[in-house]
């Protein structure tokens, strides 16, 4: 944890985000989240696998900016759908290739 997070109490994103509680988003039956009565995004089930690799792009290229500059209401619903897809791309490629250059030494 940075001194500053330390010192202000705020913690990690993760942390300040009411919707988020760790290693999941509340409701895990409710798939999309709700704002003013409106659904946020598409299942991820329903998306093709192209569909799914090019939303998880999009958001991983927007994350820093997310995190840095967006409102918390913006970087929670960020999480929640970050979680929502890689839980979906897992789900879709349990059996993924490890690159084994990724791997650290034991």
């Amino acid at each position: 944890m940075t001194a500053s997070a330390h010192r202000s109490g705020d913690g990690s994103p993760e942390q300040r985000m009411p919707e988020w509680d760790g290693d999941h988003v509340h409701h895990p039956t409710t798939v999309l989240s709700e704002t003013d009565g409106e659904l946020i995004g598409v299942d991820p089930a329903e998306l093709g696998d192209d569909d799914l690799i090019r939303e998880l792009q999009s958001l991983h290229r927007t994350r820093l900016d997310t995190l840095r500059h967006a409102a918390d209401s913006a970087l929670a619903n960020h999480l929640r759908r970050t979680a929502e897809l890689e839980t979906e791309y897992l789900a879709r490629h349990p059996g993924r290739e490890v690159d084994p250059h990724r791997l650290r030494g034991v």
